[in-house]
């Protein structure tokens, strides 16, 4: 066959493509590119993780979800659903209502290897049931804050007694100082996991000292457990349930009866993981969403939890009933918390605005009012009691941060703190942390605020390489001081320890 002629235009491209071959040649850009490309290839850090179970498990109905409007329950149209205002926007109410003619065993107990997304959970078991047998050492707080009592004249109520008359003065004078050095605080590698896929919603501590473990709960309906002290790769270090439905709104871990976790939904489910009977019973359902649970430290047979909007009951272990009901907000309620000097004084933050301080003797008065309401501009995702019952800390969409103290906190501060994640990111709630001294709160630079009581300002910020996330949610553990967790939209959990 003959060879086919070339144009002048196809010689002349052939042409410039040898020359600029000569120079790439000549100037070594190709070895360049390839040293570069092979430098730039770094080995991906592994983090721990939750393992999925390869094994199929058994196909089960699951419950027949129904949205219920406001119309056909009868009540008048919800004007102030349509701000932006409630919680977190990014778990909005989606399931409501669980059909009662679902299957038997979504509403009743559910086996926990039923729900475990791995091989064996044998190992957390076992940890959980042999914490429960070892004696706990409570945390000694600066100042011996115990032993408190309440009184009541003229209609303000004053805690008194179990603390020196030096220290309670500092303390109504608007804080104390901490023997803890915040800046001491470090986050190593290996304290770094992701224990659920997801945003995390919830995150609790053990109340054990023999036993440093993690329970999270996500907006899947994920239970995830990390065993910090686990080594790499041992079976049990992280292991994940899913138990709900939708979005974990409570978790409790009472420290008298560690085997039983209580942890509840927006599906209207409270399910209680017995880890003596390995079953998660379900303790309660409503047609309404479960926003927020707590428990009182003194009893271990109640759980409070908020239902649907405003309102509050208290269900009885003992009886298996509801056993007391009200209403003291008008929008729903985004945490409950109990005083840890007077369990009968309770704090509560409002959808509405405000964060209340309750007196539960008084539920059953003609009259129930609050002890004292902390108003805010908008929506209040939190309010957290301190250590020693005398100081209040508050969280609002406002971007504000309240410390309230004082005989009866009366002492209000607002202190200027970002708190608008945007939809996908839940909500910051600021907490204190082992005492009176501190506040701490993450911030969307991925790093977690350190506010002083005493300075009424942010003082510190903790930040570490090893935490790429907004750290969203947060707990100190009870007893280890300087052990704090910090939770994320991606599943994270970052341990920060005293260095």
């Amino acid at each position: 066959m003959a060879t086919q002629k070339l144009t002048d235009y196809e010689r002349k491209r052939l042409e410039n493509i040898r020359r600029n071959e000569e120079l790439m040649a000549s100037l070594k850009l190709q070895s360049m590119a390839t040293q570069l490309s092979a430098s730039t290839k770094r080995p991906r850090v592994e983090t721990k993780s939750y393992k999925v179970n390869s094994e199929k498990q058994p196909k089960t109905q699951d419950p027949t979800v129904i949205r219920r409007s406001l119309r056909t329950r009868g009540l008048p149209p919800d004007a102030k659903g349509l701000g932006g205002d409630g919680g977190d926007d990014s778990v909005v109410k989606t399931l409501e209502y669980v059909d009662p003619k679902a299957s038997a065993r979504k509403l009743g107990p559910l086996s926990m290897r039923d729900v475990y997304s791995g091989v064996s959970d044998t190992a957390l078991i076992e940890a959980i049931l042999g914490v429960e047998k070892k004696p706990q050492l409570g945390l000694e707080v600066k100042g011996e804050f115990g032993g408190c009592k309440e009184e009541r004249s003229s209609g303000a109520f004053i805690l008194v007694g179990g603390v020196s008359c030096d220290l309670s003065k500092k303390l109504e004078e608007g804080g104390v100082e901490s023997d803890l050095k915040v800046e001491s605080l470090t986050l190593n590698e290996e304290n770094v996991a992701r224990v659920v896929p997801g945003n995390v919603m919830n995150v609790r501590f053990f109340p054990s000292t023999s036993l440093r473990m993690v329970v999270v709960g996500n907006k899947a309906g994920n239970v995830g457990f990390w065993n910090v002290d686990s080594k790499e790769g041992e079976e049990g270090g992280i292991c994940m349930y899913h138990p709900h439905s939708g979005p974990i709104s409570g978790i409790s871990v009472h420290q008298d009866c560690m085997s039983k976790i209580f942890t509840s939904c927006y599906d209207g489910f409270i399910r209680l993981m017995d880890a003596e009977k390995e079953v998660f019973d379900l303790v309660y359902s409503s047609g309404e969403t479960i926003y927020s649970l707590a428990q009182q430290s003194n009893n271990a047979k109640c759980l409070y939890f908020a239902e649907g909007r405003g309102g509050i009951s208290m269900w009885d272990e003992r009886t298996g009933n509801i056993s007391a009901q009200w209403s003291p907000h008008d929008d729903r309620i985004n945490s409950i918390d109990f005083n840890s000097e007077n369990s009968n004084i309770i704090t509560t933050s409002s959808t509405d605005g405000t964060a209340c301080i309750w007196d539960l003797r008084c539920i059953d008065a003609d009259k129930f009012e609050s002890l004292k309401t902390i108003g805010h501009k908008r929506a209040v995702h939190s309010a957290y009691f301190s250590p020693s019952g005398r100081s209040l800390v508050t969280t609002s969409l406002d971007d504000t941060v309240g410390i309230s103290s004082g005989v009866n906190f009366e002492d209000i501060s607002m202190i200027s703190h970002d708190n608008n994640t945007g939809r996908w990111i839940p909500k910051f709630k600021a907490i204190w942390g082992w005492d009176d001294a501190y506040v701490f709160i993450g911030n969307k630079n991925r790093g977690i605020d350190v506010i002083s009581h005493l300075q009424r300002r942010a003082v510190f910020t903790l930040k570490s390489p090893y935490m790429s996330a907004i750290p969203c949610r947060l707990a100190a553990h009870p007893y280890n001081v300087g052990m704090l967790a910090g939770a994320t939209g991606g599943g994270q959990v970052y341990v920060w320890t005293l260095g």
